[in-house]
């Protein structure tokens, strides 16, 4: 049976990359998608009809993380190779290339005013990056183990930060220093981020958990256990009202944070899936896994109310903003076992007309400017070559016609 219109619908999906789709990030005008992949490329997808796709090519190993800053003017991408890299997002993607961190990158971030940028590496570190002049200003250690993810605030007064050494932490990023700890004894966090009001980090467990926390009195609210594999990643839906999570069980899940419990169970990857990501305005989602394939996901669940709710959490991102502890979450710790009926969607049993899109696909190769100059002098030298063989070639050939002559 069809979803029903209130229901998610997968509206199309992206082939393109040769591996597992590690990252997706929506442009903020919503038009373009990001995506970076084991096979090292990175690759930006358009939305309108017969558009070309962009690969990104620079990277020497995984691209693992990628991010559009809040302008859309950049790129930022995170690789094994242990760089990372901004890049212009169009057709000649030129790119800049940042090196600090000793060990695999793992994840990128900017700030939402655009000024700076968050990396989190497998050297135990999180850096911070200024954007306008492009430069490295510090580094945050505390860490005991790889650092899998950092993400700022809203309000870019902190920083969260997960790690295999199985804590949260939070840090400030004025004093640079480390303001609280969460810790589990069982697994590690792969992921974690804010709520879109600043006051919760929701983090994405190796023991198949996804648990809610108030930073404001550093307690445990909600404790969903949903899925039967690792979760890879979460992404809040912009009314901070709804979380979906990605994981190894192949699935996807849609929690209503409101009630506290799990309303959807996507599927429509093949495997494990790695990366999920709301857009902007959250009429849209984005999946990527194992399987290399990004899917393009339509919301329908919350559109009425959302943008009402959003500007609601702008205004509290004041500095003087009390606390609400009743905006959205209950205050009691809220563990979820799945029992509660919910709405299982398989696009595969239920869309018949899936508008697949696999676009031309431009390679825009990076290059800094001395192997640009380089490039560009011996394809003058070539040219200067072939002239003299020509003109060459041309004198002999009068010669002998004046000799028969």
């Amino acid at each position: 049976m069809a979803s029903a219109p209130e229901d998610p619908v997968l509206e199309r999906y992206f082939k393109g990359h040769k591996a597992a789709i590690t990252s997706v990030d929506f442009s903020p005008n919503g038009k373009q998608l990001a995506t970076a992949s084991w096979d090292t490329f990175l690759m930006l997808w358009n939305f309108r009809p017969q558009a070309r796709a962009f690969r990104y090519v620079g990277h020497k190993d995984v691209v693992t993380s990628v991010q559009f800053s809040p302008l859309g003017n950049l790129l930022a991408s995170a690789s094994r190779d242990r760089t990372v890299r901004l890049w212009i997002p169009d057709k000649r993607g030129k790119s800049s290339e940042f090196k600090a961190h000793t060990a695999p990158v793992r994840s990128v971030d900017f700030s939402a005013d655009g000024q700076f940028l968050a990396t989190a590496s497998e050297d135990k570190s999180i850096k911070v990056w200024n954007m306008y002049r492009q430069r490295f200003l510090y580094s945050l250690y505390r860490h005991t183990h790889w650092v899998r993810c950092a993400k700022f605030s809203p309000d870019g007064r902190l920083i969260v930060s997960c790690s295999e050494d199985k804590t949260v932490k939070i840090w400030d990023t004025t004093s640079k220093q480390c303001v609280s700890n969460f810790s589990d004894s069982v697994g590690f966090a792969n992921f974690v981020d804010f709520n879109p009001n600043g006051t919760c980090i929701a983090s994405a467990g190796s023991d198949h958990t996804v648990k809610i926390w108030d930073i404001r009195v550093n307690k445990l609210l909600q404790h969903y256990q949903v899925h039967s594999c690792g979760v890879n990643c979460v992404s809040f839906h912009p009314s901070g009202n709804y979380l979906i999570t990605a994981s190894s069980d192949g699935t996807l899940k849609i929690l209503d944070l409101l009630e506290g419990r799990l309303i959807y169970t996507l599927q429509g990857h093949t495997g494990p899936v790695f990366t999920v990501a709301f857009s902007k305005g959250g009429e849209l989602f984005s999946s990527g896994g194992a399987d290399a394939q990004v899917l393009l996901w339509r919301t329908n669940f919350d559109e009425l109310n959302c943008k009402d709710v959003i500007k609601r959490n702008l205004k509290r991102l004041h500095l003087d903003s009390p606390p609400h502890l009743f905006d959205i979450y209950p205050r009691i710790p809220h563990s979820h076992e799945g029992k509660i009926e919910t709405v299982e969607i398989n696009p595969k049993l239920e869309v018949i007309d899936l508008q697949t899109s696999t676009p031309t696909v431009v390679d825009v190769l990076s290059f800094d400017s001395t192997t640009t100059v380089s490039i560009l002098e011996q394809r003058l030298t070539l040219t200067e070559d072939k002239l003299k063989d020509c003109l060459e070639n041309q004198q002999k050939l009068c010669n002998a016609i004046q000799q028969k002559s």
